[in-house]
């Protein structure tokens, strides 16, 4: 029989055992329990404990909850034979659009400005801002960078995008390598971070690059906290250089209290939630690979981890 074990650092996995079970009647589905006899031959992880991977010598494949495999793969105890796979698009990149237009929107089109005018009791219009002066610059274009530079380009702005190796989207003006970044970023008004987090892309978003973009610019980070060198980026609001920036992932998460993130009002926060994972998907999509792995078929979303993704 197949045994698989889950391991998440909080939440309760009931729901998520139960349903994986269901989807998988013929294997054994457990919490990972490092008192109870090993053997299992693959594991569902997020953030687990390092002893799991002590524990559990027998694992076939490591499945992550998530489309980020940073952490797993900075794990010491994590074995380097066994593949790691990653989830796919699993409901998160139409939920990763939806909120950088939503955060492109409130700021071309000044909501919140007018939200702040309303509260005051002010009746005020502004002149429309031309979407032509806010030409976008898209960092990373795998499944979910691709999803959200599509549905900007809908919105006819004008779209570059940006990957470590060669891309071709419709309607994208795509750029690649360290020349393509140099070029996206002086072209760019609004930044958006989509890249996974490796040693190549780790502080990207510092003084050097920030400061290519066009004046007033605005940066969306959904990425990884870790791509942001946070006192660059105050630095650049002070000096008028950004005019903003809305960031749904940090450095230290929750963050800390006295941060000066909460006391920069140009700086727009979410708590990481800006694509959550779906259960019922993300659990079909193992079910499925698991038994592909099983069949001895090829299965999409291993990890390179010369490539951190």
């Amino acid at each position: 029989m197949t045994r698989i074990v889950f391991s998440a650092a909080s939440g309760d996995l009931t729901v998520w055992i139960r349903e994986l079970q269901a989807l998988m009647p013929d294997a054994e589905v457990t919490a990972f329990d490092a008192r109870a006899q090993s053997g299992a031959d693959y594991a569902v992880v997020w953030a687990p404990p390092q002893e799991l991977f002590e524990h559990e010598r027998h694992l076939r494949a490591i499945f992550c909850l998530g489309a980020g495999v940073d952490a797993l793969l900075a794990m010491p105890k994590r074995p380097r034979a066994v593949p790691l796979v990653r989830l796919g698009d699993a409901g998160m990149s139409v939920q990763m659009a939806e909120y950088v237009c939503h955060a492109v929107l409130r700021f071309t089109r000044e909501f919140e400005r007018y939200e702040a005018d309303m509260r005051a009791g002010q009746w005020q219009l502004r002149k429309p801002l031309l979407r032509e002066h806010f030409p976008i610059g898209v960092l990373g274009l795998g499944v979910i960078g691709a999803r959200v530079a599509r549905a900007l380009s809908s919105f006819e702005f004008a779209v570059h995008g940006w990957s470590r190796t060669e891309h071709s989207l419709e309607g994208i003006t795509c750029h690649h390598g360290a020349d393509g970044l140099e070029k996206l970023l002086r072209a760019t008004r609004i930044l958006v971070c989509v890249l996974p987090l490796t040693p190549d892309t780790e502080s990207i978003l510092c003084r050097s690059n920030l400061e290519k973009l066009m004046p007033g610019a605005y940066l969306i980070n959904v990425a990884r906290g870790a791509h942001l060198v946070e006192d660059d980026l105050l630095a650049l609001l002070l000096e008028g250089h950004l005019a903003g920036a809305c960031l749904d992932v940090f450095r230290e998460e929750p963050l800390p209290a006295g941060h000066a993130f909460w006391s920069e009002t140009r700086i727009t926060m979410t708590p990481h939630i800006a694509a959550r994972t779906l259960r019922a998907n993300s659990l079909a999509q193992i079910a499925g690979k698991i038994r592909d792995h099983q069949a001895g078929k090829p299965i999409d979303g291993i990890v390179d981890p010369a490539r951190g993704y």
